[in-house]
């Protein structure tokens, strides 16, 4: 039976070998969220980038730039990390592809590449997700991208998400880390939105005028999409 494992925070990679493994990442709020709506909107694929000025750079080729940091959209760059940008119509994306860079997620992606298969999660697409693992039949790292290296809440809480989904198929009995995201996501589900209103990103969020991406972020299964990260892109399968 193949293990599900959950890394609290990208620093602590170091102690997991992702070789042989699927490593789902996931950034809820709001990275990884906006990359899920991104490919159900029609956007063709993403590519993650660490520096603004390599996303910026990428718009001569053709390219839609993203870029967010603390939360913030840059100038100079036609979307944010918000879900809503994909969604409003303000920005036309559909058929068009979309250079990423953000203060969490992307970094997340970039260090999770050592293991075979590098997934995006979110609770927009958390069935669709847990369906390809079952699929895959490997050992998982669920990556949380946690707030600059620390632990994250609501990250969590979707890793304990993803293993009470799994617990039939896969080992969530061996690892603390799970068993802790398991208790959390057990306190959270009857009303996750009301949950992480204590979580210290959300308060972030709210101050920045951004409730409604967290109350959109925590739903779930509202896409059946599954976006991969290989060869510098993100794409669905």
């Amino acid at each position: 039976m193949p293990t599900l494992d959950i890394c609290f925070s990208p620093e602590l990679l170091t102690l997991y070998d992702l070789r042989g493994r699927v490593a789902v990442v996931v950034d809820i709020l709001r990275a990884t969220s906006s990359i899920v709506t991104a490919l159900a909107q029609g956007v063709t694929h993403l590519v993650p980038v660490s520096e603004v000025a390599e996303c910026q750079a990428m718009a001569a080729q053709g390219y839609l730039t993203a870029a967010e940091r603390d939360g913030r959209q840059l100038q100079g760059v036609d979307l944010g990390n918000s879900p809503y940008g994909y969604l409003d119509g303000a920005v036309a994306v559909r058929g068009r592809a979309v250079a990423i860079t953000t203060t969490n997620g992307t970094r997340a992606l970039h260090l999770s590449k050592a293991a075979d298969t590098v997934v995006v999660g979110a609770f927009l697409n958390l069935r669709a997700v847990a369906s390809f693992l079952r699929q895959q039949q490997k050992n998982v790292v669920v990556v949380c991208a946690g707030w600059k290296g620390n632990f994250c809440l609501e990250d969590t809480l979707y890793g304990g998400a993803l293993a009470y989904h799994l617990a039939s198929e896969f080992n969530t009995t061996d690892s603390d880390a799970t068993l802790a995201a398991l208790d959390l996501w057990q306190a959270a589900q009857p009303d996750v939105a009301n949950y992480l209103l204590k979580s210290a990103h959300v308060r972030r969020l709210n101050n920045l005028e951004s409730h409604k991406d967290m109350e959109f972020c925590v739903r779930q299964d509202v896409y059946d999409v599954v976006p991969v990260y290989s060869e510098g892109r993100i794409v669905s399968v």
